[in-house]
């Protein structure tokens, strides 16, 4: 074999090669691409689920939903109180890692809220006589909630939130 078949040899097989890294890269490149995409979109919708449910907690620990759901006959206002500051807290920590997927501010909100509901059954309760019922609590709390615009604060925390994952769309 003379110099140049040999030269023309080795120049087919390095092309053959780069070819073959061409198409290689080509196929990376894709992959990588379609990744990205599936990653956009599954990050996208766990995102969309943790607004979801935090616009259930939100619900949840609104304090009218809560009343109703927790509402026993008989108990003490003080078992009141701790049995709806229990449930808030409950429902908050079963959600608490949606934070990661949620900005900020909509998380800043629903923190707000349990703490807001927290601090106005506590003083709400507080305030009562000794002997209060549990019923007498919730009756002050809902009057509360009809006389003070920070009683509607769930129902803005649900706004911002859907604000939120309706921009995510």
């Amino acid at each position: 074999m003379d110099s140049t078949t040999l030269w023309l040899c080795v120049i087919i097989v390095m092309m053959f090669a780069g070819f073959l890294a061409y198409l290689f890269y080509q196929q990376r490149e894709g992959a990588k691409n379609e990744k990205n995409v599936t990653g956009d979109s599954s990050n996208t919708q766990l995102r969309l689920q943790a607004y979801e449910r935090l616009t259930l907690l939100v619900d949840r620990i609104a304090l009218p939903n809560l009343i109703s759901r927790v509402n026993q006959p008989g108990i003490s206002a003080k078992d009141m109180q701790l049995l709806l500051t229990r449930n808030i807290k409950e429902e908050f920590d079963h959600n608490i890692t949606q934070q990661i997927y949620v900005s900020a501010d909509g998380w800043n909100a629903v923190k707000n809220l349990k703490e807001q509901n927290m601090l106005v059954v506590n003083q709400l309760a507080n305030a009562l006589p000794p002997n209060a019922t549990g019923l007498d609590l919730n009756k002050l709390l809902l009057e509360y909630l009809m006389t003070d615009k920070k009683g509607q604060l769930h129902e803005v925390v649900s706004e911002v939130l859907s604000y939120e994952a309706k921009k995510l769309l």
